[in-house]
């Protein structure tokens, strides 16, 4: 499917009523009820708070893919798109319908609605839903796994979102979007299952590369057997994790929201048509591995004083994500004071050997909150546009 198609189809079925990063059960029951009966929705189980889990079924094909965002509750990114591609699959499109005829998707779009309530990563009990695969100590882990094995898929897209602290290879370009094909043993063997997942990704990265060149990256394929996407590997279902990243002043990760809409059409639409068999994996092994080497903020050549005199010093600084009265906030927090010439920045602020006060007229330190810095006299606003 051509890149213009696919930002067509984008542009016509965005789910306008999603928005920004916090996606809630509340968000997503009025979509739901909108499908009505177009699409089999069922509630698969509960959460540790009693909230429902939705399953959706759509399609009749033979090739069964499985779909699961939010396993960590903050990371909403996947299921916005998730219900655009929705909005695609159930419109007029040959390209849609082609998908609905060779493949049947099961599709939880929320599998941990009390962290994703509570924006936190961890589930109510505090356990991290993807340190749970072998455990299966949570409600939520083990109505995923019970999903797994009563429909059987051919594929597994295990859907995530990351920070803005990642970068594509040791480069000065944020992984905007990132995938892994993960390990199935502790000698991260490149198996035949492995290489279908690869071949998939590789598509991925084809058509991203046209649109966001040098931002896409691989995670790291250290094995560990307690994360979802290793056990469903290990068990010779092809899996594919997705990390939904920064894009240039996208703090709400609706652009990149865009990106991963075309990841999931994209390797939908090759699946449709292809009898995937791995041979054509080897580009995944060019994909650059993703690095930590950004900062929301990094303030350069800042006069420090010291004791016997002064020295230049650059301040890192992290956004921490907070919930308020339903939306979610950036907050500054100085993260490091020293010299960050090996780091990279998505914004930049020259203090050209002049000191950078906080609001009470005092040098920043590590772990500070500070909405806006003094420099030179004039207040510089440390939030995102």
């Amino acid at each position: 499917m051509q890149i213009k198609t696919i930002n067509s189809l984008f542009s016509q079925y965005k789910e306008t009523r999603l928005n920004h990063r916090y996606i809630t059960n509340s968000h997503i029951e009025p979509l739901l009820k909108k499908f009505g009966n177009n699409l089999l929705i069922e509630t698969i189980g509960r959460s540790v708070l009693d909230l429902p889990i939705y399953g959706i079924k759509i399609g009749n094909g033979d090739k069964r893919i499985l779909m699961w965002s939010q396993m960590h509750g903050n990371e909403s990114t996947t299921t916005k798109a998730i219900f655009d591609l929705l909005n695609t699959l159930l419109g007029n499109d040959s390209g849609a319908k082609n998908i609905l005829e060779a493949c049947t998707l099961y599709i939880i779009p929320i599998l941990n609605p009390d962290g994703a309530r509570a924006y936190t990563r961890l589930n109510a009990n505090q356990v991290d839903l993807n340190r749970d695969a072998q455990d299966l100590t949570q409600p939520e882990s083990k109505l995923l796994r019970n999903t797994f094995n009563s429909f059987k898929p051919h594929f597994c897209y295990n859907l995530h979102g990351q920070r803005t602290i990642f970068s594509a290879g040791k480069t000065n370009r944020p992984a905007t979007v990132s995938f892994l094909a993960p390990a199935q043993d502790e000698a991260c063997t490149i198996t035949p299952n492995r290489k279908v997942a690869m071949e998939v990704i590789s598509v991925m990265d084809h058509v991203l590369q046209k649109v966001i060149p040098g931002q896409v990256g691989v995670y790291d394929d250290a094995f560990n057997l307690n994360c979802v996407g290793d056990t469903f590997q290990s068990e010779n279902v092809p899996t594919m994790l997705f990390e939904a990243g920064h894009y240039h002043n996208d703090y709400a990760r609706d652009q990149t929201r865009q990106f991963i809409y075309m990841a999931y059409v994209t390797s939908l639409d090759y699946i449709s048509n292809n009898d995937v068999s791995g041979y054509n994996y080897a580009s995944y092994l060019q994909m650059p591995e993703n690095g930590k080497l950004f900062f929301d903020i990094i303030i350069k050549n800042v006069k420090m004083k010291i004791k016997g005199g002064g020295q230049n010093m650059d301040i890192g600084i992290l956004y921490k994500e907070t919930l308020v009265d339903g939306r979610i906030h950036f907050v500054p927090i100085v993260e490091k004071i020293e010299d960050l010439g090996g780091y990279f920045s998505h914004k930049v602020i020259e203090a050209n050997n002049l000191e950078v006060l906080d609001r009470d007229g005092l040098p920043l330190k590590v772990h500070s909150e500070n909405v806006f810095v003094i420099l030179n006299n004039e207040k510089i606003s440390l939030l995102p546009k």
